[in-house]
């Protein structure tokens, strides 16, 4: 089913469970803003917000379940309000989506999502209570305002070496790999009077060439035993400091002295490492610039909505 669709038919069942004198008044929508002449209605807040306050439902409750769902009807109201802006200056520029375009645009909603039949799309609109007419409105809306915010960048921005550079070391995080080791780790309880020995005798046979993992399946009370004692690959900030200092120190091949850590003893094993890797700006110089890109788009459509916003009478109730 087209995304439109389940999003009306989820909104109505959203409201009626979660909201149901909300639901019971749909009747008598209010108005939740006035853009110039136009309004926004309520209907059309909760149909925007409600994937969210879904969402939210789920993760918070009480007193911070209500702020973050105003925060959310607050985020539709002036999604809402952008969106009747550059209808409106659609509109006033006496620009015209052709009817073909529009067409063409349905038919291939009906291809892709329906199979080709265009009574299942019918049904699918009746049973979720739109009419043909609506949603026609709808999608042709949705183009208009994809078209006009595509305007509104004049050109794309001339993106200089010195930008992608910028972007580069503000976020060479993201293109870094930390250093990590393959750990192996045996752990033995305190609670035996002779673990500490038994520790310093591990260490020992290691040192003079008896496989670690041998040791580990022997001795170790860890769940990992019945793996010699693998942790796999971990990163520095995947253990407790304790533990992840002396494991970095470590050589390749090289095994810890016993680690005093609360109620065990632990004895540390590095059996291969893979050092820290930043990816040079000529790797990803073409990432960077199409983010960079993106970034300067916005930032073009967010400033021509500004305009628009600045000219407009804007009434949020």
């Amino acid at each position: 089913m087209h995304r439109s669709l389940k999003l009306a038919f989820l909104a109505v069942l959203f409201t009626a469970l979660v909201f149901p004198a909300i639901a019971e008044e749909q009747v008598l929508d209010g108005v939740a803003a006035i853009v110039n002449k136009d309004v926004v209605t309520f209907s059309q807040v909760r149909e925007v917000s409600f994937p969210r306050e879904i969402e939210l439902h789920q993760n918070y409750s009480g007193a911070e379940l209500e702020t973050k769902i105003k925060q959310a009807r607050t985020a539709a109201i002036n999604e809402l309000v952008d969106r009747q802006l550059v209808l409106q200056e659609f509109a006033k520029n006496k620009f015209a989506i052709p009817e073909f375009a529009l067409d063409d645009h349905i038919n291939s909603i009906i291809r892709e999502q329906f199979k080709g039949d265009r009574q299942a799309l019918i049904r699918a609109l009746q049973a979720q209570g739109y009419t043909l007419q609506r949603f026609r409105k709808v999608e042709s809306d949705k183009m208009i305002v994809q078209a006009m915010r595509s305007r509104a960048i004049k050109s794309d921005p001339i993106l200089s070496p010195t930008k992608v550079e910028s972007y580069y070391r503000k976020h060479q995080a993201e293109y870094s790999s930390p250093e990590q080791i393959k750990l192996r780790m045996i752990v033995l309880s305190k609670s035996s009077a002779v673990a500490k020995n038994v520790a310093q005798e591990i260490i020992q046979k290691v040192q003079g060439g008896t496989p670690f993992a041998h040791m580990a399946r022997l001795y170790s009370e860890d769940t990992s035993k019945e793996n010699g004692g693998d942790w796999g690959w971990i990163e520095k900030g995947t253990l407790n400091a304790a533990l992840a200092t002396p494991a970095f120190k470590l050589q390749t091949g090289q095994v810890s002295q016993i680690i005093d850590l609360g109620a065990n003893y632990y004895i540390l094993y590095v059996e291969d490492r893979n050092p820290a890797v930043t990816k040079p700006l000529s790797t990803v110089r073409d990432e960077i610039e199409k983010k960079v890109l993106m970034t300067e788009r916005q930032a073009a459509q967010d400033k021509w909505i500004a305009g628009l916003r600045a000219k407009a009478y804007i009434k949020i109730f």
